[in-house]
């Protein structure tokens, strides 16, 4: 076998990177890898085009696809068919317990932006789901704490989301290539828990992010057909949700859809990344697509309106779920602070169901009744609302790129907020946590992305804040070392994130994810 494991192997290890394991890693990437990098070379091709005054829009060559109104997708799968809340969190112990406990009907088990491919997270990981679909996960913490699960048939439905097609895995190669970190994180799950989970009745289920064509869910299509193969499982076994979280995939709906319709279970709008992707797709168009203070974004924006509707009615009309977005925020001992969060959660997954929403996502078990209330009143007894095809919905092209409508500034207070939120999260990615708690929100890589995007796109247009100032290298880096003095620490504990942080923030040359430099400063 042409795998090497560079990673150091801890106990029990070797249930997870097994013969099969790896024997079905080196299949996927020497069959698919060569795709996968051109792929990503495709989307760095696009970005120049658009640099040169091109444009987004629907495509031509797959209009047959979106004129054709008779295809759908698959019937949803055991345990996916009702999905009125969701809860998304990373793979820990302590996390995957609650998680399963927490009154959602799916728990997205990140392996993506809300965890960090630390290599003992990475394996750490999957042997938690193992352990959680054989029951033999509960355990009591030093403090004396017990945590145990609820009866299998009060637990969440498991849905893993792998890391996203631009990242590698350093500790897995084949033929001395780094792998996909998305093809590693697909096997290992679904070798060891595929087979348990359609012995439990329902399957091995995924979250699939930062997709930016149906070229790329053609790509993933492919890795499920060959891995059902190699595991003798029937085709169809595995579903996957897509986050529609880039600028290019949200005129590219349908197609993706279409190209997962065997193993399609919808789509879900992953605003945090959604709105990164526009700052970094039309980074040099000047202001017509700078975005103001990102607090100040809100779904009701005509672009972000724009967005979700046309998901609802894109799902709906073929057969498949819609899952809404995230509510970030964490409950907190202040009861003022509580009850003007939870007023805006409610709100907003308020929007959502009467938009057609299937269901929507939450950061916190705290946050999951809140959430479920709002949908029960929607939906009553019916699991979904897939039978609201909002046919009365049409979104153009120019209306998903009005971006200049966006109404607020960038001031200060954004700035140095971005700053604040950008270096914490990183000091916390670096030693190994990628879900946050800053300032009552979960913070993880996508919001952490939105916020040194900004800084980027403001440095390069000159953007003048509220204050006069304007916004430029020296003005971010003092802030940087302000805002990193006021958390407390030594500063120097924040020294590789402040560097990192600044290399992805005013740099001249944009980096594409700030979690590609961050992942070498890993062991």
């Amino acid at each position: 076998m042409a795998v090497e494991v560079t990673g150091p192997m801890h106990e029990r290890y070797d249930e997870i990177l097994s013969e099969r394991a790896l024997a079905l890693i080196e299949q996927l990437h020497r069959a698919l890898n060569p795709r996968r990098l051109e792929l990503l070379e495709r989307r760095r091709t696009r970005v120049e085009e658009i640099a040169a005054g091109g444009s987004l829009g629907f495509l031509a060559e797959t209009a047959a696809v979106r004129d054709d109104p008779d295809w759908r997708v698959a019937e949803p799968a055991p345990g996916l068919v009702d999905r009125r809340v969701e809860i998304t969190g990373p793979t820990d112990q302590k996390m995957t317990i609650n998680a399963l406990n927490s009154g959602a009907k799916v728990w997205l088990a990140d392996h993506e932006d809300a965890n960090t491919p630390l290599w003992e997270n990475v394996i750490g990981g999957q042997l938690n789901l193992l352990d959680a679909i054989t029951r033999t996960i509960d355990f009591t913490s030093d403090a004396g704490k017990s945590y145990a699960l609820k009866p299998d048939d009060e637990l969440a439905t498991i849905v893993v989301r792998p890391r996203g097609w631009h990242l590698p895995e350093k500790h897995l190669l084949v033929d001395g290539e780094r792998t996909s970190g998305a093809l590693v994180d697909f096997a290992l799950y679904l070798t060891a828990c595929g087979q348990l989970q359609l012995d439990r009745g329902q399957g091995p289920y995924f979250y699939l992010p930062k997709l930016e064509s149906h070229l790329e869910a053609r790509l993933w299509n492919d890795a499920f057909v060959l891995a059902q193969e190699f595991l003798g499982i029937p085709r169809g076994t595995i579903r996957a949700t897509v986050l529609i979280e880039t600028y290019p995939a949200a005129f590219e709906m349908e197609e993706i859809l279409y190209e997962l319709r065997e193993h399609s279970a919808g789509l879900n709008a992953g605003r945090w990344d959604f709105m990164f992707s526009v700052i970094k797709t039309y980074r040099t168009r000047g202001a017509d697509f700078q975005l103001p203070d990102r607090n100040s974004v809100t779904m009701t924006v005509p672009f972000m309106r724009a967005y979700t509707e046309l998901l609802v009615r894109t799902c709906h009309q073929r057969g498949a779920h819609a899952i809404g977005g995230m509510a970030a925020f964490i409950p907190s001992k202040d009861p003022a602070v509580n009850e003007q969060a939870f007023a805006k959660v409610e709100a907003d997954k308020t929007r959502e169901a009467g938009d057609g929403f299937d269901g929507s996502w939450v950061a916190h078990p705290g946050m999951v009744d809140t959430c479920r209330a709002v949908f029960d009143q929607v939906l009553g007894a019916a699991p979904n609302q897939l039978g609201k095809l909002r046919s009365d919905v049409t979104v153009t092209a120019d209306q998903l790129l009005d971006v200049a409508a966006t109404p607020g500034e960038v001031t200060e207070a954004g700035l140095r907020n971005n700053i604040s939120v950008a270096v914490q999260y990183l000091a916390a990615w670096l030693k190994g946590t990628g879900a946050v708690g800053i300032f009552n929100l979960m913070e993880d890589a996508a919001t952490a992305e939105i916020s040194r995007s900004q800084i980027w796109q403001w440095r390069q247009n000159a953007v003048v804040l509220d204050t006069g100032a304007t916004v430029t290298a020296d003005l971010v880096t003092r802030f940087a070392d302000e805002e990193i003095a006021k958390l407390g620490d030594d500063p120097t504990a924040y020294a590789d994130a402040r560097e990192t942080f600044l290399e992805v923030a005013i740099a001249d040359d944009y980096a594409d994810f700030l979690t590609l430099p961050a992942y070498e400063r890993m062991p």
